[in-house]
Parts: structure tokens; sequence; C-alpha cells
């Protein structure tokens, strides 16, 4: 057993309960069964499906270990059985089960592994739900908590992974037919769970996930094969940037590349140099075209590399990217290569794309350097040579060394000036130095003259290494202080990338942390007036303010109206680099809180406009079959050439007494609409409970009340309602599921809890519509609807979802399984 390799681990893995992964293992191991293979199962829960069971004919059936908990008895996998009988292929189901307390290990995978450890192949199945990752986001799709996870990297770690798919329509039918669930768990089901908004969202994310799988299982297969070459699996379009203004027009054009082709993939990336120090991209427009990538559905990276063309294409065959997208060359190159050339020379099977821009052959800025050490270390070396040097030869002057000895003392001392400080101050003492050594130590002494050609050959070594070591020891301290500098700006925009990544995106804390990181007294962002010179404050934090850039101590231009003013002190062009990068940032926070601020600002608007719709939707319907019916009893009760019975006239007044009910209470409806769009109506929210308003809202029905049938729990919890407005939104529902039901079949109301929501369906055996006129039917012109009854679901539906989305609710269409429609009307429960 020992000797044996680890098992292999298959996965069937499913996105809801009933599309058939157990019938699919099942399958498996029946015909690995006829080829001949050792197969047991471990454990298989059926669920009761009998065309599930059937497949367990003639397949060997493992004992389960009974577990006793709480005083009741369950039966679990028995791992250490699985392993004594050492099959070749062990059936595995639900494997993200927990075990019962008291079992060999707290979860099923853990038995499995067991089980693989031993060298025993395992085939298993799992929902998308019970994946660890996904477990929140389930939660929020289908407001159900699973309590069974299991971690990613476990089913990761399988040697196959096969998606069992069934589309949302199919598998509802199944559990309708009762191939699922028992009867009477149908219906709940389908009216929870399994609704099919639901079901395609988590058939959705079993899609992606096992898409994702695929492809890191193609990235390793490639990695493991050495394979270089670009596999289109999938387009994948790659654009360099080097932090030139160019890049915002290299990114567009690769946006519409990648458009081009249907789910293509946009990925941006910048070349530094492997030591670091690098400075000729800006950081300011690489925030900028971060921001535009990521806007634009792409993703931003930064690779390290001297060869620009070599790094960019490792990192393009990296990816699998097909095409690479760079910019012309911004300098005329008259013996050399430049990038795009020598890129597109070894690119191979990659496409690239050259794009001319406004910077092509403008040649290349570099930013100055500074002085590479501070005044107070150069200021130290030029204290050291003047002082030093005398102080040298004096003290050599009464000691008894040779020439060479006193020329590596010298030497010793010019470097230790310029690892003091600098170049200049070392060059000096080096020329000093050669004069002191001529005119005191080299024979004949207190002249000029050098009798020795050696002593000359000594002495210009002398100055020639003194030379060499200032220089490398100043560029020294300048690359010391250019990574520094990088260090610093790296630090800084990794904060800013981490104040964006964390949401703190409002424009105030953004400024704040830019006035705490260079030690700023105020920093303003200005927008300029519609006053010529004039300009106003947007955002400001810290002290006094600046009211135009002409009284900030620094000021960045972002475009033609805003501009970023700094007070405090005057920052160095280095820092200005920065600042830029923090002033593209507060630009897109601003845009972004403007946006806001009018989708806040439209909100009203579109809730006034939703109420509009409501209101003529019952004008153009509801009112006009009261109005007929009135209108037609009152002129036949008028006619002079007719003579109405007792029996007649008292018929005729009832019909138009009901009418004109019905008009009272329509306008009732539209008043109150009225007010609630004016925000004069207030909506009265109060713990309902459904059994207090549905009896009034089917009294209201009139003769029709007798098709209605209610399936009410009697533990449905209260719901946060209006009574009046839930009544009218129920007498709505039900009056249009009589109208369109068949003859003789009921209507069906029925209500249910769902997490923190109650949900009310009226259920009808109709014609039923198109799904895609779901939310056609809502809209106001209902002239179909009018005219040819099956195509449209009956009056005041406007009205209805208008009523409760003021209570906070939601009403949605759905189509009953085996012909109709469900309208659901979900309201929050009460706290």
């Amino acid at each position: 057993m020992g000797g044996r390799p680890r098992g292999r681990l298959r996965v069937y893995l499913g996105a809801a309960p009933g599309v058939g992964k157990t019938y699919a293992m099942l399958s498996e191991a029946r015909r690995a069964r006829e080829r001949g293979k050792d197969v047991v199962v471990g454990f298989v829960e059926t669920h009761g499906r009998a065309r599930t069971a059937r497949l367990l004919d003639g397949l060997e059936v493992l004992p389960r270990q009974t577990m006793t908990y709480k005083g009741a008895t369950f039966t679990e996998l028995d791992p250490a059985a699985v392993i004594e009988r050492a099959p070749t292929l062990a059936l595995v189901d639900e494997l993200a089960h927990t075990n019962v307390p008291g079992s060999r290990n707290a979860k099923r995978w853990q038995d499995v592994e067991e089980i693989l450890d031993a060298g025993i192949d395992v085939v298993s199945t799992v929902n998308i739900q019970h994946l660890e990752s996904l477990n929140d986001v389930v939660e929020r799709i289908t407001g159900v908590t699973q309590r069974e996870t299991i971690p990613d990297e476990v089913v990761r770690r399988a040697d196959q992974i096969e998606l069992v798919d069934m589309s949302p329509e199919a598998l509802r039918r199944r559990l309708a037919h009762g191939n699922v669930y028992l009867p009477e768990r149908v219906d709940a089901a389908l009216a929870n769970y399994f609704r099919v908004g639901n079901l395609t969202a988590l058939r959705e994310l079993a899609l992606l996930w096992v898409a994702d799988k695929v492809d890191e299982q193609l990235g390793r297969y490639r990695t493991d094969h050495s394979i270089a070459g670009t596999w289109e699996a999938r387009e994948r379009v790659v654009v360099a940037l080097t932090g030139g203004p160019e890049g915002d027009t290299l990114v567009r054009r690769a946006a519409r590349v990648a458009a081009k082709g249907k789910g293509a993939d946009l990925l941006a990336v910048h070349i530094t140099s492997a030591d670091g120090l690098t400075t000729d991209g800006d950081p300011a427009h690489l925030a900028r075209q971060r921001a535009l990538v990521e806007d634009l559905g792409g993703t931003y990276h930064q690779v390290v590399g001297d060869d620009v063309p070599r790094a960019l294409l490792e990192f393009a065959r990296g990816v699998n990217a097909t095409q690479l997208v760079l910019g012309a060359s911004r300098r005329k190159r008259l013996l050399t290569r430049g990038v795009g050339v020598t890129t597109t020379a070894l690119s191979g099977s990659i496409d690239v794309h050259m794009v001319p821009h406004e910077a092509t052959g403008a040649g290349r800025y570099r930013p100055r350097s500074g002085a590479a050490l501070t005044r107070r270390r150069r200021l130290s070396g030029w204290a050291l040579v003047l002082l030093g040097m005398p102080l040298l030869t004096a003290g050599l002057r009464v000691t008894d060394l040779s020439l060479p000895s006193e020329i590596l003392l010298f030497l010793l001392l010019v470097v230790g000036v310029a690892l003091t400080g600098g170049m200049w101050p070392a060059l000096t003492g080096a020329v000093l130095g050669f004069g002191l050594l001529n005119w005191f130590f080299t024979p004949p002494l207190h002249t000029w003259t050098i009798a020795e050609p050696e002593n000359v050959l000594a002495l210009a070594i002398f100055v020639l290494v003194a030379a060499m070591v200032s220089t490398v020891v100043d560029l020294a301290a300048r690359r010391s202080r250019d990574a520094a500098r990088s260090r610093a700006d790296a630090e800084v925009l990794s904060t800013l990338a981490g104040h964006v990544l964390r949401g703190e995106g409002a424009l105030p804390s953004l400024l704040a942390r830019m006035r705490e990181t260079f030690g700023l007294s105020a920093v303003t962002l200005l927008e300029r007036d519609e006053e010529p010179g004039e300009w106003r404050v947007v955002a400001t934090t810290g002290g006094l303010p600046a009211t135009s850039p002409g009284t900030a101590d620094t000021d960045v231009a972002i475009d033609d109206r805003l501009v970023l003013a700094a007070r405090g002190r005057l920052l160095e062009a280095s820092d200005r680099r920065v600042l830029e990068a923090f002033a593209a940032q507060a630009a897109v926070a601003l845009r972004q809180q403007r946006l806001r601020e009018a989708a806040d600002r439209a909100e009203p608007l579109a809730e006034a406009d939703r109420m509009r719709t409501a209101l003529l939707a019952a004008v153009g319907h509801d009112l006009r079959t009261p109005l007929a019916s009135a209108k037609a009893a009152v002129e036949s009760l008028r006619a002079t050439d007719v003579t109405w019975s007792d029996e007649d006239r008292a018929e005729l007044l009832a019909t138009a007494d009901e009418s004109l009910i019905r008009l009272n209470r329509l306008v009732s409806n539209l008043l109150d609409m009225s007010r609630l769009q004016a925000g004069a109506l207030g909506v009265r929210l109060e713990p309902v409970a459904i059994e207090d308003v549905l009896p009034h809202a089917v009294d209201d029905l009139g003769p029709v009340r007798d098709r209605l049938v209610s399936d009410i729990p009697p533990d449905l919890p209260e719901l946060q309602a209006d009574p009046a407005l839930l009544e009218r939104v129920l007498v709505n529902l039900m009056a249009n599921a009589v109208r369109y039901s068949r003859d003789g079949e009921p209507v069906l109301v029925s209500a249910s809890w769902h997490g923190e929501y109650v949900e009310i369906r009226v259920v009808d055996r109709g014609p039923g519509i198109p799904a895609d006129a779901h939310e056609r039917v809502f809209l106001p012109f209902q002239r179909l609807g009018d005219r040819h009854n099956h195509a449209g679901v009956g009056l005041g539906l406007a009205l209805s979802r208008g009523l409760t989305e003021a209570m906070g609710g939601t009403l949605v269409p759905e189509d009953t399984p085996g012909g109709g429609l469900t309208m659901t009307i979900s309201l929050r429960r009460a706290t």
C-alpha cells in the first residue's frame, strides 16, 4: 500500500442540486466496471430519485459507519473500510459534506484525501455554492447561507473537473415533474431557491469558475511542455506604456482592437529597469493611463527588465497574448533600431500594431539630476581638502617614507574626500596633492622639475586614479540618491493606490493624504469659473486655502479648468512628478463625486417618472371599464322606449352602483399615487399579517372571488407594508389572474418567507406571456392588452408595481411551471 502512487480525483461540478451530478458519477462508474476496473460505492446519496437509484444495481456498496449525535442516528462515509477494501475506484458523493461530530474527520473532503493518499482513485460531486470563495456571493444571490463549504484549492487540485450543465428552464421542468425533490417540496423550491434568476446566476458562476480552471490548466500545460508560442484560445491584447503622453492614444487604440474580438482581454504593461532607477516614465501619465485602462475593463501590470523588447515579449507570451500595441518611437534613430522595430522582429506569432502619435520623432525627455550629495557633505569635503592636505604634508615632512608610500597616503586622503564630498572636492584634492608631492617630496625638492621619469609616471597615475575614484564615488552617490527617490516615490504611489483600492475615494480625504505626504499647510483643488480670471474652490484641506494659482507656492494644471494648488513650501521638480499623480487621481475623484451627485439628483426624477407611468397606465385602462359600465346602465334606465321590470331596473342600478364604487376606488388610487409622487402621501409602513389583508382584497373581487384558493402558512411572519396599498395591489393582481386563467382553473394565492423577505405569489394557469415581454407589460402603453387579452396580463400592472416599490418591495413576473404566469410580491419581514 505504501508504495502505491497517490490516487487521482475527478469531480463533477454543478450549478445547483438536480442537474445530474450523481447520475453522471454512477454512469461513469458503470462504464469503468465494464472496462474491468474494481469499483466500489463508498457513499452515494440518491435523494429518493428512482432513476439514480437504479444505477446502483450491480455495484458493490460498502457499509457506512453509524454515528449517534444528540440522540439521533446518522450514517457517514467509512474511509477506513474503503482503504481496507483497496479498490481501483471509489465513489464518494457530496464532497463538501460536514461529518457528524465525533467522526474521523470534520469534513468529507478530508476523508477523500486519506483515500487518495492510499492510492485509490476517487470520483466525487460538488455544487458551485459550496465553494468557499463564492459563499458570500451565493448568499447575496439566493438569500440562503450555505453552512457546508469546501476550500477552492481542494477542488482546484482535482485531476479532472467536469461541469454538469443544464439550463434553468430544463432544471425547473425536472423539478416540476418530481425528478429532484418530493412533490410536497416542489412548490416551495420553485418559488424560492430554484427561480430562473437564481439558477441563471449560479450557472454563470459555475461556467466562469470552470473557465478559470481551464485557463490555469492551459497555462500549466504550456509551462510544463516549454511552449513559448501563442495559442489563440482567447484574444488577448497587450498595450505597452512608457509613461509618455502618447499612452492615452495607445490605450484607446488597444481597447478598440480588443473590442473587435468578443470576450477579448485588455492588458497594459509598463517596463521598468532592473535597478529600479529609470525615471523616464512620468508618474502622472502612468496614473492617468492606469485609471483609463481599468475604466475600459483592462488590467495594469508592471514588469522589470533592462532589455525592453525582450521583457515586453516575455510578458506577452506569458499571458498568451495574441496582439501587441506599441507607440512609434519618440526618438529619431540613425544607427540603431528602436524598441518597436526590435519587438516586431522578435514577435513571432504575435501581431504587433505600431501606432503613430503626436510625439513621434519629437525626442525623449529625461529629467535632469540635481546634486548627488547634500550641501553639508560637500562642505565637509572641501574642508577636508583644504585642511587635510596641508596637515598630511606637514606630517610626512617629519617622517622618512619613500615616495611611493607618500603617494599612497595622498591617494588615501583623496579617496576619503571623494567619499565625503563627492567628485569636485576630490578632483581638487588630486590636483593639489599632485602639486604638494611634486614640490615637497619629488627630487629635486622645492622645484617644479621632476628628475626621474618613473616619478612622473607615478604622479600621473596618482592623479588618474584619484579622478577615477572620484567619478565612481559621485556616480554611486547619484545612484543611491535616485534609488532613495524612486523608493520614496514608489511608497507614495503605493499609498495612493491603496487609498483608491480601499474605497477612500472622497475628494477631501485624498487631498488630506496629499497634504500629509508632502508636509504642506493647505492643498486646494481649484476650478476655473465662468468669469475670466476667476477661480472657485472645489475642495480644500488644511489651513488658509489658495484662492487662485497665483497665490499658491506650487500649482499643477490638471486640465483646462482644474488646477491643484498647494501652500506651505515650494516643491522640487522631483516632488512635482508625484504630485501630478495625486492631481490626476483628484480629478478622477471629483468626476466620480459629481457623477454620484448627478445620480442622486436623477433618482427623484426617475421615481417621479415611474409614478407618472403608473398613473398613465391606470388612466388608460382601469378607468375605462367602470365608466363604460356605469354609462351603459344609466342610459338604459333613461331610455323611454323600453319598459323595465323591477328586477331589470334593480340589476341595472346594481351594475351602475358597482361600477361607480370601482371608479371611486380607482380615483382614490390615482389621488394617492399623485400625492406619493409629490411627496405628500405618507406611506405608513407597519407590521402587517397577510391574513388580515387578503380577505378584504378577495371581497373586492365580487362574484369571481370563488375562483381563488389561498395557501398561507400559519407560521408566516408579518411583513412591513401599508395595509391599504397592499390590498390594492392584491386586488389588481388577483383580478388579472382570474381574467386570464382558463375556465374552471382556480387562482392560487400563496406566501412564504425567504431570508429577510416575505413573498406573496399570485399563480394562474392561463396562456402566460413570452419571457421577453415580462418587463414590457409594465410599460404605460397597454393597447395590446385591450384588444387581445391573451397577449397581455390584464389591467393595473403599472399601478401595482408603483405601489409595491413605494412600500420598498418588488413585483416581478415568472412563468408558472406547466403553463401560466406567477406574479411575485416581495416585501421585507417586520422586525
